[in-house]
């Protein structure tokens, strides 16, 4: 399920955690704003696992969506794949899934995916910029 989702990208990685009372809404499970946390948790691994923590302050997200396709409960084992999909000159292409494990006898669900994009922004500027050379030799390497 993740291997095969993860293949073929330029960098990717999975993170698993477990759904918290504060990840919950007051239906009884995941407030949207989770799976972002979820996602953004699943960004920062990468890039630490990539040794690349220059990207954090440089790379604010410019778009994001997610389709939301199932429920996810307090104690519920979650992973979220992530990946790059495209490296551009100033911008990066990222997507996502997140599995909600089997969990009081429902199976596995995929309970949301999709896409964001980030932009590299130089500290004190306001505008994208090529990405710098650090970056892209760990990326297209």
């Amino acid at each position: 399920m993740v291997e095969s989702y993860l293949a073929g990208a330029l960098a990717g990685t999975a993170n698993e955690r477990v759904i918290e009372w504060v990840d919950t809404d007051a239906a009884g499970h995941q407030h949207n704003s989770a799976i972002m946390r979820f996602v953004e948790a699943a960004e920062s691994k990468l890039f630490r696992e990539l040794d690349l923590p220059e990207y954090f302050p440089i790379a604010p997200r410019v778009r994001q969506e997610v389709d939301y396709r199932a429920k996810l409960f307090f104690g519920q084992r979650v992973t979220t794949a992530l990946r790059i999909d495209r490296l551009g000159e100033k911008s990066m292409s990222f997507s996502f899934e997140v599995f909600g494990h089997e969990y009081e006898g429902r199976p596995i669900v995929e309970a949301a995916s999709g896409k964001f994009v980030t932009a590299h922004v130089p500290l004190g500027s306001d505008r994208s910029r090529p990405w710098p050379a650090s970056i892209l030799r760990v990326l297209v390497s």
